[in-house]
């Protein structure tokens, strides 16, 4: 079973199922990615309705990778949101929210090999973990460990804020360490670390600043929630030039050395070895060829 993007994934914008205009704009504003919102952005009352429309839109040929945000497990509509999901071939992943168990994943992993092979679908859905409350952070290992077809980690700073009382702060800093648990335990995995969305539609200094910050902090991808932050965010997680030439030539360097029986090289007057390799894979992993 393979799960590799071909893609990198940098912007991440959230839209509401149940919306056919929505999501044409959404799909159409330069995000890596949209998700579609069937869980919180949807009424109780409503969710049938939204999964119905969202298997008759008019899905294009062409464009940005979609996952859709189902109900979480336990709740009457999980099973019917991923049998829809499993039968949009549009669609290459699935958002899980709430995820407070390892046991969470394996639910809705057995549940999607029993819908994909029933519906003979060829290419499988990847999962993407929505942790949002104090106990989901806390069993990130067991989390992270249901890695069949988990390939990321995605921080929900309204409801956890929710769950902590603290107010919705839009200081990076009152998040750090939730943001390195993270990180720790999906770089451990080898799966995406994705920072959850800023909680305003501004595209203003300080909606720059948390995205900036969680760019440098070593998230791969960030969550927006209005199109007008769509582009920063895909330029604070795009490598500069600079960064990419560095990264090519650590690479050659090495390579060329480990020809000569060596295991470390000099670029730009410094020492590299396997350690620098690994970090310039991982820019070079991050730009669109």
């Amino acid at each position: 079973m393979s799960l590799v993007c071909d893609r990198p994934r940098r912007s991440i914008l959230c839209v509401p199922a149940g919306d056919d205009h929505k999501l044409r704009k959404a799909l159409h504003a330069g995000a890596d990615e949209v998700v579609v919102d069937l869980e919180d952005a949807v009424a109780l009352g409503d969710k049938d309705r939204a999964r119905e429309q969202l298997t008759a839109f008019d899905w294009p040929d062409h464009g940005p990778a979609v996952a859709i945000r189902v109900n979480a497990a336990r709740t009457p509509w999980c099973h019917r949101d991923l049998e829809m999901a499993v039968s949009l071939g549009q669609v290459s992943s699935i958002v899980l929210p709430k995820v407070e168990s390892g046991t969470d994943v394996g639910f809705a992993e057995r549940l999607l090999d029993g819908l994909e092979s029933a519906a003979g679908r060829p290419a499988p859905l990847a999962i993407e973990a929505l942790v949002e409350t104090p106990s989901g952070v806390l069993c990130l290992s067991d989390v992270v460990a249901r890695n069949k077809r988990l390939r990321g980690v995605i921080i929900g700073y309204a409801d956890l804020a929710a769950s902590l009382g603290r107010n919705q702060t839009t200081d990076p800093a009152a998040w750090r360490g939730v943001q390195d648990t993270v990180l720790l335990h999906t770089a451990a995995a080898g799966i995406a670390a994705v920072d959850g969305p800023y909680l305003g539609v501004a595209d203003d200094r300080a909606f720059r600043t948390a995205v900036d910050t969680a760019a440098a902090a070593g998230f791969q991808a960030k969550w927006v929630i209005h199109p007008r932050q769509v582009a920063h965010v895909t330029e604070a997680f795009t490598p500069s030039a600079t960064d990419v030439d560095h990264a090519r030539r650590v690479l050659t360097a090495l390579e060329e050395a480990a020809g000569s029986g060596q295991g470390a090289a000099v670029v730009d007057g410094a020492l590299v070895d396997e350690a620098m390799a690994v970090a310039a894979r991982r820019v070079l992993g991050r730009i669109s060829e």
